[in-house]
């Protein structure tokens, strides 16, 4: 018989502490941006776009999310993989939201499970990458 521990779900608590950890690393390199935390299912469970952000930044922030979610790797790994010739260079998008490959989205796990993801969109990849690592690695 083999028994399973629970592990605790991404709570609306913990999404909020990611939008806001990951807003304040942004705003002290003076970056406008957006956050979009998932949970595990891909239900938006916290989002931020500040009013000086670029409007596109929301979407890319939820997509971003979204891929890491879809693929459990942080979307800065999956860079190379669509490139001709990658592993997902002929994935197909037509999912509910497609895929975007590029740095800023990261996984959330919990005792090593996926319990959802976060996504920065505004600043440079690089930025959001830096700014949703620097969120989730708070929350643990």
């Amino acid at each position: 018989m083999s028994t399973t521990t629970a592990v605790a779900p991404l709570t609306t608590g913990d999404a909020e502490a990611l939008v806001t950890a990951a807003r304040e690393a942004a705003e002290a390199a003076g970056v406008t941006v957006s956050v979009t935390v998932l949970d595990a299912g891909g239900h938006l469970l916290a989002f931020r776009r500040d009013d000086r952000a670029v409007l596109i930044s929301g979407e890319t922030s939820i997509r971003k999310a979204y891929t890491a979610l879809q693929l459990n790797a942080p979307t800065a790994d999956l860079v190379d993989a669509v490139q001709p010739g990658g592993l997902f260079h002929t994935l197909p998008t037509a999912l509910d939201r497609p895929l975007l490959f590029i740095a800023g989205g990261v996984p959330v796990r919990r005792d090593g499970r996926l319990i959802g993801a976060i996504g920065v969109g505004g600043g440079a990849p690089e930025q959001d990458h830096a700014f949703a690592t620097a969120a989730v690695e708070a929350l643990v």
